[in-house]
């Protein structure tokens, strides 16, 4: 059995809870979240707490027993709390800036590079870091890598975009072969 899968996922008094056949929905103060749960795992709800289990024991049942748990845990989670993602970005002229639903990105092309924000997705910009906030934290890391992509971090100067708090492995330029 699964560890992570067979632990219950309890939620407070502010979260509602409903199944409609396959599909899990989670209702908080942040927003409203839904998950289509596939035929062959069982999910109830019993007081403040919910439950997966699966149907069967095969391999590919055993496989999604546990994602499906912490899938549902995420949106729990992100109905009350939410998720945050803060992005650096390094550089000489490197900036961020937003105008209304869209982000503009000044990364050394030439030209800028905008993206629009997608609803669920609140974003705090200031000078050389954007703050990105949902309740949906698929959607979240999914907005965030894309904007990574667009400059990731080099490893001779550390210059381009990335994760607060991430180690960037530098390496040596020419000048140490010698």
């Amino acid at each position: 059995m699964s560890r992570i899968g067979k632990r219950p996922i309890p939620f407070g008094p502010k979260v509602e809870v409903s199944l409609t056949g396959n599909v899990v929905r989670v209702k908080g103060p942040r927003g409203t979240l839904e998950q289509t749960i596939p035929p062959s795992l069982n999910v109830r709800v019993e007081k403040n707490v919910i439950i997966v289990e699966r149907k069967d024991d095969e391999k590919k049942t055993r496989a999604l027993h546990g994602l499906y748990r912490m899938l549902i845990n995420n949106m729990v989670i992100g109905v009350t709390d939410g998720f945050t993602k803060i992005l650096e970005v390094k550089g000489t002229g490197y900036k961020f800036e937003q105008k209304g639903n869209k982000i503009s990105f000044a990364l050394g092309f030439s030209h800028p590079v905008e993206m629009e924000i997608p609803k669920g997705i609140t974003a705090e910009v200031k000078q050389n870091e954007i703050t990105l906030t949902s309740a949906d934290k698929q959607l979240l890391g999914d907005f965030a890598a894309k904007i990574r992509v667009l400059r990731p971090v080099e490893p001779y100067k550390a210059k381009g975009i990335s994760y607060r708090g991430e180690i960037v492995r530098r390496k040596a330029g020419k000048a140490a072969a010698k």
